[in-house]
C-alpha cells in the first residue's frame, strides 16, 4: 500500500469534508487508513491506536514519524461517526478504486460477479412483549439523561420493577396479557408526558422508537381501549416497515423459505472475475433485509459508471435478474447481464401438464393470441404496470367463455369449466429479449461463461468468516454500511499484497548441501522426484 500505491489517500481528498476555520485536525488519510486495517487485522479502536503508536509496519503505512505519540482511541469513533453522512463512505471507495486504476490494478470492461448475503444487526432477538418492554426503558433511560425532572411524579416502584434492568421474559412469561396492557398503558402515558412538554423538551431517537412501535403493536379499538394487534385483530405491519428493536430501527426481519431468517440488513458484493489477475473489489451495497436483490441492481451499475469501472459483462444469480434489469443495463451502460431468468409461472408450467404461455402464438402486429386448437384471442389489453419495479409491464389477451367451453381439451388449458384462458406477457421488445436470452442460455459457451460466477460463493465466505462482516460493529444501516465499505477495502488490500511485487516467473529452489555435493563431485542426479521409477 505505501510501496506500490503511495498509500490509498491524500489528505487533499478530504478537503471538503472539514471546515476551513477552527483547530487543526489530524490527519484524515491517515484515520482512514487506519480503519482500513483494523478490518485487516480485526483489530478494536483501543488496539488500533496502540498499534498506530508501537508498530513500526503501522508507521511506515502511514508515512508516519518514528517518534509521533499517535493519537487517543476516541478519535476513531469520531473520524467513522463523520464517514457516515452524505455518502462519505461510498466515496472512500472511489478513491481508493481510483488508485488501483492509476497502478493498473483493476479496469473497465472486464468480467464481474455480484452475490449478496445476510446481516445480523447487533441488536438482540425480542419477542413482541420484550420489544415494548425494552423500548419504555430505552425510553425512559434518555429522558433520565436528559430531562430527568419530567419523571418525577409518573415512575413509581411498579415502574422500577418493570423497567430498572434490561428485560428478559422468554418466550412464555407468566401472566402474559397483563404484561402487554401494562406495557402498552405504560409507553402512552410515558408518550403523552412527553407530548405536554414538547416546547420545553424535544424527544430523542429512543422515544420516537418507542411511539413507532406502540402504533406498530397496539390500537384502540371504538371504546377508545387499548388492544393488542394480531394477523386477524388489528393488522400487523408488515416485515418491511415493523421495528424490530428500540435501539436500531432499520433492521428488518426477513424469512427465505424455512431454512434462513434472520433481523438485520443484505450486503451486496461486486468484484472483477477476470482470468490472469487478482479479483478486486469494486462496489459494495448495504441494504434492508426486506429489499430484492434486483432492487440493489441499478444502484450498482450508477457507483460502477461513476467510478468508471463497468463490466463488459455482468455475472448474477437468479434474484437480480429480470427483464426490466436486462434491457436496462445494456440500454443505459451497454452491459451484457447475465443470470438466470426466472422461469414461467403458469399453473400450466409448473405442473408440466396443459398448455402453458409458449404454447401460444403472439401476433404484436395483429394484437392478438392464437391457442394450439387454433382460436384467435378476442381481447388485447395493456400493457399493465406491474407493483414490484422489478417485473415488467405485462399485456394481458383474453379468451371468451363461448370459444373456451367447447374446446375438447379445455380441461389442458382452464382450471374450471366456466372460465375463459387468459394469457399474460410483456411487450415485443422484452418478448423478443426473453427468447433469445433463453435460447443463449441453453448453449454450452454461456455456461461455461456462466460457471465463473460461482466464485462469488467464495467471496461472500471470505467477508463473513475472515473479516466477521456478518455481524454488525455498529447499530444502524449508515454504519453498517461502513464497516462493508471499510472491509472491502480491507478485502482489496489483503489480496494485492499476497502478490509478488513482480509479474516474472518465481525463482527456482536453491539445491540442498548434499545436492551442492553431488553437482560438485559430477555425479549426477535425478532433478524430479518423477524419475525416480525410470
Amino acid at each position: 500500500m505505501r510501496d506500490r500505491l503511495d498509500g490509498l489517500w491524500h489528505d487533499e481528498d478530504f478537503a471538503g469534508w472539514y471546515p476551513r476555520d477552527g483547530r487543526p485536525g489530524l490527519s484524515p488519510a491517515q484515520l482512514a487508513t487506519v480503519c482500513v486495517l483494523q478490518f485487516v487485522l480485526g483489530l478494536s479502536d483501543r488496539q488500533a491506536a496502540e498499534a498506530v503508536r508501537c508498530r513500526i509496519d503501522f508507521k511506515y503505512a502511514m508515512a508516519m514519524e518514528l517518534d509521533d505519540p499517535g493519537f487517543h482511541h476516541s478519535v476513531l469513533a469520531d473520524f467513522r461517526e463523520r464517514l457516515t453522512r452524505d455518502d462519505r463512505a461510498d466515496r472512500l471507495l472511489d478513491l481508493a478504486l481510483a488508485r488501483l486504476q492509476e497502478a493498473g490494478l483493476v479496469r473497465e470492461r472486464t468480467t464481474q460477479r455480484t452475490d449478496s448475503t445476510h446481516v445480523l444487526a447487533a441488536v438482540r432477538d425480542l419477542t413482541r412483549l420484550e420489544l415494548v418492554t425494552e423500548a419504555v426503558r430505552a425510553a425512559l433511560e434518555e429522558v433520565a439523561r436528559t430531562a430527568g425532572h419530567l419523571l418525577v411524579g409518573l415512575v413509581d416502584e411498579d415502574w422500577g420493577r418493570r423497567y430498572g434492568r434490561p428485560v428478559r421474559l422468554g418466550k412464555n412469561p407468566t401472566r402474559p396479557k397483563t404484561r402487554i396492557l401494562a406495557a402498552g398503558d405504560d409507553a402512552c402515558r410515558l408518550l403523552e408526558l412527553l407530548h405536554q412538554h414538547g416546547t420545553g423538551y424535544r424527544p430523542g431517537p429512543q422515544a420516537e422508537a418507542l411511539r413507532q412501535i406502540v402504533v406498530q403493536n397496539y390500537y384502540r379499538d371504538a371504546a377508545g381501549r387499548l388492544r393488542w394487534r394480531t394477523a386477524d385483530d388489528g393488522g400487523l405491519p408488515p416485515s418491511s416497515s415493523a421495528v424490530v428493536s428500540p435501539y436500531d430501527t432499520m433492521a428488518r426481519y426477513v424469512r427465505h423459505g424455512h431454512i434462513i431468517s434472520w433481523k438485520g440488513f443484505a450486503a451486496h458484493v461486486t468484484e472483477t472475475c477476470a482470468s490472469g489477475g487478482v479479483n478486486v473489489i469494486t462496489d459494495v451495497a448495504t441494504t434492508s433485509a426486506a429489499t430484492n436483490d434486483g432492487q440493489a441492481l441499478p444502484g450498482i451499475h450508477a457507483r460502477l459508471a461513476r467510478r468508471g469501472l463497468l463490466p463488459a459483462e455482468h455475472l448474477v444469480d437468479g434474484g437480480y435478474t429480470s427483464l426490466v434489469h436486462l434491457e436496462r443495463a445494456q440500454r443505459e451502460h451497454q452491459i451484457t447481464l447475465s443470470g438466470p431468468l426466472p422461469g414461467n409461472l403458469t399453473r400450466q408450467h409448473r405442473r408440466n401438464d396443459g398448455f402453458d404461455r409458449d404454447d401460444f402464438h403472439i401476433d404484436f402486429d395483429r394484437r392478438q393470441v392464437t391457442c394450439p386448437q387454433g382460436q384467435v384471442s378476442a381481447g388485447w389489453h395493456g400493457p399493465y404496470p406491474t407493483s414490484s419495479p422489478t417485473a415488467a409491464p405485462l399485456i394481458v389477451a383474453r379468451f371468451t367463455k363461448s370459444q373456451c367451453r367447447p374446446c375438447p381439451v379445455r380441461t389442458r388449458c382452464t382450471a374450471t369449466a366456466d372460465s375463459a384462458r387468459t394469457v399474460g406477457f410483456p411487450p415485443r421488445e422484452l418478448r423478443d429479449l426473453q427468447l433469445r436470452v433463453r435460447a443463449e442460455q441453453q448453449t454450452p459457451d454461456w455456461k461455461a461463461r456462466y460457471a465463473v460466477r460461482s466464485g462469488a460463493e467464495g467471496t461472500i465466505n471470505e467477508f463473513a468468516h475472515g473479516h466477521g462482516m456478518r455481524h454488525c460493529r455498529y447499530r444502524g444501516q449508515p454504519k453498517a454500511h461502513l464497516q462493508h465499505v471499510l472491509t472491502a477495502i480491507a478485502v482489496n488490500i489483503e489480496r494485492l499484497s499476497s502478490q509478488p511485487a513482480t509479474e516474472g516467473p518465481s525463482s527456482p529452489r536453491p539445491p540442498t548441501a548434499f545436492q551442492t555435493f553431488l553437482d560438485q563431485h559430477g555425479i549426477p542426479r535425478s532433478k524430479s522426484w518423477r524419475t525416480l521409477g525410470s
